[in-house]
């Protein structure tokens, strides 16, 4: 792994909230994630399962976590399955986890090659009445593969029928939500590289460069930062194409005058950051440009002080949905005839402004959260409004991840990426 290794006390915590949830005499499994194929021997790379990873901090494919809590004996209550590795491997596929490197990063003690997982569940299943299986439950999810922790459900309900099933899922939708400070200094740092590709990019912009090259700047900077590279798929669209909210061919040439939206961020140790800053191609706003750019920033700025401990995700977005109005109509983009006779489910100004303001993010970008819950401290939050005006040939979206407090307005973790105008158009033509 590219990235510095975690303090295992994360994981550590992380399980004790976990299993002090768990019902008596119950054991809960997880599993990481497939290396996918995608044609004769070439795969995609390996991407672990973020729960996994969540309660383990094992960032290797074949691995399974058992957690059982009430066991009879120590050496049963938190187990890790790995692939056992061998000098083959080593040279081949690079080194794996040994059993003592696995406790170094876990803090789990009882480490097992994955061929006796089989054997050894079984002794576990006698002694438990209850399983966790871990499905994905996100309000966003849209699955179509069958996914090793799938795989690992149909077969254990084949083979053990009798015992009783709950979910892990509503568990660490909850816990996921609320960061350790440990977790937030992670998600700081995929931040603070992403800064440094937004501030490699404003040297670099003018008229005539296309889309990929300035991909290429940023994913040059995330990698020499011990990132992986992108959060996410980049969207990188200049003119018209950022009135695409997921744009991401990143094939086409910047002309002068245009503007580009830039949703683009880094990641760290499987942490995500989320950003979108909108910059001039030429390096200069108009006057149209600016006056939009502003309005955007307006909205996230008062959008930013709304995200308190007891807010309700609901009622923030019509609350942020009145302020965009406002501008819009100062903008002239509605009218008060818009307003006055808009559909209440689809109101004037989602003409111009259709998608969510915040979600969740930390391991995930679009991160665990259960969305009918009130704001807690420690969530972490995107703001990130915009304005969409194909008629005009520009979109302007403006974002940042923020971390709720337990007074006083959100902690801005892009805090030092530049977002006024006047810093911007300075930085572009020093």
């Amino acid at each position: 792994m590219k990235y510095h290794q975690i303090d295992r006390n994360l994981f550590i915590k992380n399980r004790a909230k976990f299993t002090a949830q768990m019902k008596p005499n119950s054991v809960a499994i997880f599993n990481s994630n497939d290396i996918y194929p995608v044609s004769a021997d070439s795969t995609l790379p390996f991407a672990q399962h973020r729960d996994i990873f969540y309660l383990s901090g094992v960032d290797q494919e074949e691995s399974i976590l058992l957690l059982f809590p009430d066991a009879p004996y120590d050496n049963l209550k938190e187990i890790l399955f790995l692939k056992e590795t061998n000098e083959h491997i080593a040279i081949w596929e690079g080194e794996k986890l040994t059993k003592e490197r696995a406790f170094e990063v876990s803090g789990v003690k009882t480490v097992i090659w994955l061929q006796d997982f089989h054997k050894t569940l079984k002794e576990i299943m006698a002694y438990s009445e209850t399983i966790y299986i871990n499905t994905n439950e996100h309000y966003r999810a849209s699955i179509e593969t069958e996914t090793r922790e799938a795989r690992f459900v149909k077969w254990w309900k084949e083979n053990y029928p009798a015992h009783k099933v709950e979910k892990s899922n509503p568990i660490l939708q909850r816990l996921r939500s609320v960061k350790e400070s440990e977790e937030i200094d992670l998600i700081q740092n995929a931040c603070n590289i992403t800064e440094k590709g937004f501030r490699r990019l404003l040297s670099f912009v003018k008229p005539n460069v296309t889309e990929y090259e300035i991909e290429a700047e940023l994913i040059h900077e995330f990698v020499r930062n011990r990132s992986k590279g992108f959060a996410y798929t980049p969207i990188i669209a200049s003119g018209n194409n950022a009135n695409v909210l997921h744009y991401i061919e990143n094939n086409q040439q910047c002309k002068a005058g245009d503007l580009i939206l830039l949703d683009v961020a880094a990641e760290y140790a499987n942490y995500s950051s989320d950003l979108s800053r909108t910059i001039p191609v030429s390096g200069r706003y108009s006057d149209r440009q600016k006056a939009v750019y502003n309005a955007v920033l307006r909205v996230k700025n008062e959008a930013t002080k709304m995200l308190t401990p007891g807010t309700l995700w609901k009622q923030y977005h019509l609350e942020v949905g009145k302020l965009m109005t406002s501008e819009l109509l100062g903008l002239g983009l509605i009218d008060k005839a818009d307003v006055q006779n808009e559909n209440p489910d689809w109101p004037a100004y989602k003409k111009y402004f259709m998608h969510g303001t915040s979600h969740h993010m930390g391991l995930d970008t679009h991160d665990y959260g259960l969305l009918h819950e009130p704001m807690q401290t420690n969530m972490v939050f995107t703001v990130e409004p915009g304005i969409y005006i194909p008629a005009e040939g520009f979109g302007i979206r403006l974002e940042d991840n923020v971390v709720v407090q337990e007074s006083g307005e959100p902690f801005n973790l892009m805090r030092n990426i530049p977002i006024e105008v006047e810093e911007i158009e300075g930085l572009m033509n020093r």
